[in-house]
């Protein structure tokens, strides 16, 4: 662990965000061992933590009190943060996702969703296992599988190195990309709310409609500082391999944006909405009659932040993607192929891109507050994974001594029960005097409450 490292990561994230020279709070990382990665993993996750950490205390107005992060425990929440027991973990991928070898490369299959996965068996047929899959990709050039599978609405990614994503049209997009892509908007009444010491954002509204990891790992963490969190799907959806890390501290409630009732319903909700995060593709939301003007119209001074994979312009910008699908394409699963000398692709431990990049979702969401409440303004910020990929590959990692797996020491003292059963929960890596990241409610079930705010 380099925690001179962490504290530049850190003030990166947060100049990117800010783009000013106020005084930042001091950090202490604490905690030994790192990720085992040609990437500086354990590092980046400590300042994903800290960033979030800078931007909250610039909220509360406490520059002045130090903020203390546990880079070991940071580096396994970007793993997973829940336990379960006397139970089996859920398994984190479908049966046929992976890398596979092509006629000239690698290709990875995402193929978590059930509609990604049909996607992928109308270009390649159903399989009866992964070597009869196998099987059938090795057949492809990669490129050539993967734009007939995302075209099919599936998630594929060949395998490319980075001086190959650089010059591909999307890398060369995201490489002019700032971190953030932010400003301010229109004047709004003041906001009637200020940041309480122990639970700073209560009486905070944030409507959640963001999936998998990256941006539910933001709204968890906001949900943690005392918001109000309401989780919105489409009817259908599920995420039986996350839902129980994911939803902690929210209500999660169903609704349909394709029908006429469920955009009426949507628009009363964000009416009442002081945020919403946002991980659909670049233009979903404008195309159902809610562009950003609009947010702002019916929630005026809304903070609106979102998320997409590939970035925000260039030719893939509406292209479905996931962290692993990131790492192939931009050149950290073939940088890692090659630090460990073997033939097929080594991508990193843990989702680093996802979960960086909602704790910087999180920190933009936190800033946005501030801004609101001093400026009377709303906010607007939109963020990568493609282009947090890019800040990640700018450093390496040191040799350090591994990182030690999950002991009891670990967990908080306190046992975690939800409809899920029995659970453990780790402690939090964020540690600010006087201010406990704590959650009011057990995760639940996706489309388990209803389509409302609470009193």
């Amino acid at each position: 662990m380099d925690p001179a490292l962490s504290t530049r990561l850190a003030q990166d994230m947060i100049h990117a965000l800010r783009g000013d020279a106020c005084p930042l709070p001091a950090l202490n990382f604490t905690g030994a061992g790192a990720l085992n990665s040609f990437y500086p993993i354990t590092e980046f996750a400590a300042a994903g933590f800290a960033a979030a950490g800078m931007a909250l205390q610039r909220l509360r107005d406490k520059t002045e009190t130090a903020v203390t992060i546990d880079s070991r425990l940071a580096s396994l929440w970007f793993s997973s943060s829940h336990r379960p027991v006397n139970r089996v973990p859920a398994a984190l991928w479908d049966e046929f996702a992976g890398d596979y070898p092509t006629a000239d490369g690698w290709i990875r299959l995402h193929t978590n969703a059930a509609h990604h996965r049909l996607a992928m068996e109308n270009v390649l047929g159903a399989s009866s296992s992964k070597k009869q899959l196998a099987a059938r990709v090795a057949s492809w050039r990669k490129e050539e599988l993967e734009e007939a599978i995302v075209l099919a609405g599936g998630c594929a990614a060949a395998m490319r190195s980075h001086v190959e994503w650089l010059a591909h049209p999307q890398g060369s997009a995201v490489g002019k990309d700032p971190l953030f892509l932010h400003r301010a908007m229109a004047v709004a009444p003041p906001l009637k709310w200020q940041p309480s010491s122990s639970r700073p954002l209560l009486g905070i509204k944030i409507l959640d409609l963001t999936r998998i990891i990256a941006g539910p790992v933001a709204t968890r963490f906001l949900a943690g500082l005392g918001a109000c969190v309401l989780r919105l799907d489409p009817p259908g959806w599920e995420e039986p391999t996350l839902a129980e890390e994911v939803t902690l501290g929210k209500r999660c409630a169903r609704v349909d944006l394709k029908t006429p009732a469920g955009r009426e319903l949507f628009q009363a909700l964000l009416a009442d909405a002081d945020v919403i995060v946002h991980g659909y593709r670049a233009d979903a939301l404008e195309a159902l009659g809610f562009d950003a003007q609009r947010r702002q119209q019916l929630s005026p001074g809304l903070v609106d932040v979102s998320l997409n994979a590939w970035g925000w312009s260039g030719p893939w910008r509406n292209r479905r993607g996931f962290d692993s699908l990131v790492q192939m394409a931009c050149g950290i699963a073939a940088r890692g192929q090659q630090w460990q000398q073997t033939n097929r692709p080594v991508p990193l431990p843990v989702q680093a891109l996802d979960h960086a990049a909602g704790y910087l979702l999180a920190a933009a969401v936190l800033e946005g507050l501030r801004q609101r409440r001093d400026q009377q303004t709303g906010y607007y910020a939109r963020l990568s994974l493609a282009r947090v990929a890019a800040l990640l590959m700018q450093h390496q990692s040191s040799q350090h001594e591994p990182l030690q797996p999950v002991d009891r020491h670990d967990q908080q003292p306190l046992m975690e029960w939800s409809r899920f059963g029995l659970g453990q929960r780790l402690k939090f890596p964020l540690l600010i005097p006087g201010m406990p990241v704590a959650w009011s409610l057990p995760p639940r079930p996706l489309g388990s409450d209803e389509a409302r705010w609470q009193a």
